[in-house]
C-alpha cells in the first residue's frame, strides 16, 4: 500500500497506483534472475513497473496465482515446479504452450488467463543473437524431456530442416518424436540413442540435465557439428568443454534466458527490448 504522504503530489501518487504489477512464482525461486532482467528492460524502455519474486507452497500454487490477478496482477511468470501445472490451469494457451504442454508466461484478460511458453522462441532469438543461422540447418537436441518439448516448435518454425532427439532411453525419444511430428511439418524430426550417436549437424543443443548435475557428457568422435549450445548456464559443462576442444564455436543458455524473458515482456507491454542490449548482465 502507497501512504498518502505530504512529499507526494497528486500526480505522483496517482503514478504509483498505475505501476503494473508483475512477478515470478516458483519453489525455490531464490536463484530467479527475472526481476533483474524485467527491471532492466523496463528502465530500458522507460516503462514504470515492479517485478517480484513469489515462494509458493505446491498445493498453493492454483490459489497463488488467481489471487495475484484478482489482485491486479498483469503477467507472471512460472519457473520449477510449476510449469506443468500452469499449462493445466489456463484458460486460453498459445500454439507454443499447447506444444510444449508447459507455460512460463501467464497474463490475464477479460476474465481468462493466458498461457504461453516462451523458451522456445527465447532459445532462437539467443541463436540468432550469436549470428548462427538455423534456417536449412540439421539440428540434434541431447535429452527427451520437457525442456526439449519446450523449444522443438519454434526451432522447427526458424527453418530447421531436421531435428533429431537423443535420449538414454531411445523409448522416451521415439514417443516425444511421436507427439510432435505433426506440428513441425515439413521439418524431419527423428529419434536416436544417445548412446549411439553419429553422423554431421550443424547444430548441437545439450538439453540435459548433465551440467546441472554435474554428471559427464561424453560425445563420440563419431559425432561431427559445427556449433554447440547448452540450455544451462552458470556452471561448468562438459558439453561445451568439448566443444571448445574441438574449436568449435559455443555458447551457454544466459542468452536464452535474457531471450525468454524479452518474450515474455514483450506479450504484456507491446514493445521489445534488444537483446543484445541485456546479453552483458551474465
Amino acid at each position: 500500500m502507497i501512504c498518502l504522504h505530504t512529499r507526494y503530489s497528486r500526480h505522483e501518487i496517482k503514478h504509483m497506483y498505475q505501476i503494473k504489477q508483475f512477478a515470478v512464482i516458483g519453489n525455490p525461486i531464490e536463484q530467479s534472475r527475472s526481476p533483474e532482467l524485467h527491471h532492466a528492460f523496463a528502465k530500458k524502455l522507460n516503462i514504470a513497473l515492479r517485478y517480484e519474486k513469489i515462494l509458493s507452497e505446491i498445493p498453493l500454487f492454483k490459489a497463488t496465482v488467481f489471487d495475484f490477478f484478482k489482485h491486479g496482477g498483469k503477467g507472471m511468470n512460472v519457473t520449477v515446479p510449476f510449469k506443468e501445472d500452469a499449462f493445466l490451469l489456463c484458460d486460453v494457451l498459445t500454439q507454443r504452450a499447447k506444444v510444449a504442454k508447459a507455460v512460463n508466461t501467464l497474463w490475464s484478460k477479460d476474465g481468462k488467463i493466458y498461457g504461453d511458453n516462451t523458451d522456445g522462441q527465447g532459445l532462437v532469438d539467443a541463436i540468432h543473437a550469436l549470428n548462427w543461422s538455423l534456417k536449412d540447418v540439421k539440428i540434434l537436441i541431447l535429452g527427451a524431456g520437457g525442456a526439449t518439448r519446450g523449444v522443438v516448435l519454434p526451432l522447427a518454425h526458424a527453418g530447421a530442416t531436421e531435428i533429431v532427439i537423443a535420449n538414454r532411453t531411445y523409448a522416451r525419444a521415439a514417443q516425444l518424436v511421436e507427439d510432435l511430428q505433426d506440428f513441425v511439418t515439413p521439418t524431419s524430426i527423428k529419434a536416436c540413442d544417445l548412446a549411439h550417436l553419429s553422423g554431421k549437424f550443424d547444430l548441437v543443443i545439450n538439453a540435459t540435465s548433465a551440467s546441472l548435475s554435474g554428471d559427464a557428457l561424453i560425445l563420440p568422435d563419431a559425432l561431427q557439428f559445427s556449433h554447440a549450445y547448452e540450455m544451462a548456464y552458470g556452471k561448468p559443462s562438459t558439453f561445451l568443454a568439448q566443444a571448445e576442444q574441438r574449436g568449435i564455436p559455443y555458447s551457454d543458455g544466459f542468452g536464452m534466458l535474457v531471450g525468454q524473458a524479452i518474450v515474455s515482456f514483450e506479450i504484456w507491454n507491446g514493445c521489445k527490448p534488444n537483446l543484445a542490449d541485456f546479453l552483458n548482465l551474465k
